[in-house]
């Protein structure tokens, strides 16, 4: 009888939205009996991936500690090369995981890829067209992409991304997206908010408006046209209130107060954990957002989304009419949002649009194929 040893695998994440959608993977990587599993964190986030951590109770093994305050994109990648190598010499794993587009995602890929690990890349095949929006996260994705062996495509229109850019099929799997599985974690009908703003706020005569805008490329300009948008759809219609969890970088802070302050419907809060971030999506009216993953988590929620982007890495949504891109100028923004706020028969076609980012499964597909594959690969280097 061939025995044969655990597989051994590392997850590797640093921010906020890596831990989210990185968070059921654990669980079911934790709970097979055909892995060892460990869990590293570069802190390339510190607080917002320590919110995340503690309400999916997830102890990391490995934890780089890279945060500094105004770091570079290049202090990031040396230091989370670094101290990931090492990890990976003293836990010698079959499999790396990453998840995403960030920074550390890149710095895991590749220093997977020099010691001649496995890598396997979930929500892979995501892409804009344009390599500098988003940035630096559109060059993340398609770096990690090259060195992978197993592409984790969330949906059948990113595994198609990937077969016209010359990659295996036999290495693409659709699985749908693991966020889809984080929500159905943490949202409840019975959530009430540690905050009295939001505890107390009209959700069933209010039309909220749930407002997050940090990307890089939208500072300056652009972002002064998304606030400016807001203010004004929030002057023309009394019913219409905001809620803006601000961003931490202080150049999106200066722009917001400059336009948004004085409001007495616009709520400028600190950025909220997880948790009753997804239940305040839940509450809201639509999402007016830059962010990538408030694209799929809004609509499984039945939730329109308004994109202020010129264009988007997750189009399914576009397509499927649960979100739509309203770019990057003033008029058009207020255009967008205002027909959503007074058209209830164009807010109905984008709340009840089928949701095209996955079941809730996507954690428990990775896991199968990891133990199906390289499970396969080490009993035939037993037999060899």
């Amino acid at each position: 009888m061939i025995v044969l040893r655990k597989i051994k695998v590392l997850t590797i994440f640093g921010t906020r939205p890596e831990a989210i959608k990185m968070a059921p993977i654990v669980k079911k990587l934790d709970e097979n009996q055909c892995i060892e599993h460990k869990v590293c964190v570069t802190a390339q986030h510190r607080e917002m991936l320590d919110q995340v951590l503690r309400i999916f109770n997830i102890t990391p093994d490995y934890d780089l500690n890279i945060f500094e305050p105004g770091q570079t994109l290049t202090q990031i990648t040396i230091r989370a090369m670094e101290g990931l190598e090492r990890v990976i010499i003293d836990f010698n794993p079959d499999l790396i995981l990453v998840q995403g587009d960030t920074t550390t995602v890149f710095a895991g890929a590749l220093t997977s890829f020099y010691h001649k690990v496995k890598i396997g890349h979930v929500e892979a095949g995501l892409r804009s067209g344009n390599l500098y929006s988003p940035y630096p996260e559109e060059a993340n994705r398609k770096l990690t992409g090259v060195i992978t062996d197993f592409h984790f495509a969330p949906t059948e229109k990113n595994k198609q991304n990937l077969l016209r850019e010359g990659y295996d099929e036999e290495k693409i799997y659709v699985t749908g997206n693991t966020v889809i599985d984080a929500l159905l974690y943490v949202v409840s009908e019975d959530y009430r908010f540690n905050d009295e703003l939001l505890d107390n706020l009209d959700y069933k005569n209010k039309k909220i408006i749930l407002l997050t805008s940090h990307r890089r490329e939208n500072l300056g300009r652009p972002m002064e046209n998304i606030f400016s948008a807001v203010r004004d759809v929030v002057l023309k219609n009394e019913d219409v209130e905001v809620v803006f969890p601000i961003h931490l970088n202080p150049k999106v802070r200066e722009i917001a107060h400059r336009i948004l302050d004085g409001l007495d419907r616009v709520h400028i809060i600190e950025p909220l954990e997880y948790l009753p971030f997804a239940n305040l999506i839940a509450r809201s009216y639509l999402v007016v957002t830059d962010s990538g993953g408030i694209q799929e988590e809004a609509p499984s929620l039945g939730k329109p989304v308004l994109v202020v982007r010129k264009e988007t890495e997750r189009p399914e949504g576009i397509e499927a009419g649960t979100a739509k891109l309203a770019g990057i100028d003033r008029e058009n923004i207020f255009k967008e949002i205002d027909i959503l706020v007074n058209d209830v028969n164009e807010y109905k076609k984008m709340a009840n649009a089928v949701n095209p980012y996955g079941d809730g499964k996507a954690s428990d597909r990775i896991v199968d194929i990891i133990v199906k594959r390289l499970g396969t690969e080490l009993k035939m280097q037993k037999l060899r």
